[in-house]
C-alpha cells in the first residue's frame, strides 16, 4: 500500500512540475482567450531588426483583460512602427529606460496587430545598453519572473 501511494504521489509531482515547466517555457499561459491568441502572435519567422527615433512612449492594454503594456512608436527611415515591448509591470522593472526621442536598435517579430504593421520586440538596444525581452523562440523574459 505504501509503494501505490508512493508512486501515485510521484507520478502527481512529475505531472505538477511537466505542466508548470511547460506553461513557463511557453510563456503564454494554459488560457484559450484574446490575450493567449494576442502572447502567440511572435513569430521567430518574420524576425527583423529596425533602427530609430522614439516618437513616444506609451502604456497601452493589447487586448481586453489584459494588463497594461509598454508600447512605443519608433521612428525608422522608411516608417513609424508601434513596438510593443512588454508588461508595464516587467518593464518599469528594468534598469533600461526608454523615452522619447532616445535612439534604439529593436530586433523583434513584424506583426498586423488590429489591421496594423507593429513589432512585438525581442531585444532592445539603446547605446550599449540591451533589454532582452523574449528568446531566439519568442519565449517572453517574463515568464516566470515574479516567482523569482
Amino acid at each position: 500500500m505504501k509503494n501505490l501511494m508512493f508512486a501515485v504521489f510521484a507520478i502527481l509531482g512529475t505531472l505538477i512540475l511537466l505542466t508548470d515547466e511547460s506553461l513557463a517555457q511557453r510563456g503564454r499561459g494554459g488560457g484559450w482567450g484574446p490575450a493567449t491568441q494576442y502572447g502567440r502572435m511572435y513569430n521567430p519567422q518574420t524576425a527583423e531588426t529596425v533602427s530609430g527615433e522614439v516618437v513616444k512612449v506609451e502604456k497601452i492594454t493589447p487586448v481586453k483583460g489584459m494588463s497594461q503594456g509598454i508600447h512605443v512608436l519608433l521612428k525608422t527611415e522608411k516608417e513609424t512602427i508601434p513596438v510593443h515591448l512588454g508588461p508595464a509591470w516587467y518593464i518599469e522593472n528594468q534598469e533600461v529606460t526608454i523615452k522619447e526621442k532616445d535612439k534604439l536598435q529593436v530586433k523583434g517579430s513584424r506583426i498586423n496587430f488590429q489591421g496594423k504593421p507593429a513589432i512585438i520586440a525581442a531585444e532592445v538596444t539603446k547605446g550599449d545598453q540591451v533589454l532582452m525581452l523574449r528568446d531566439q523562440n519568442g519565449v517572453p523574459a517574463w515568464s516566470g519572473w515574479r516567482r523569482r
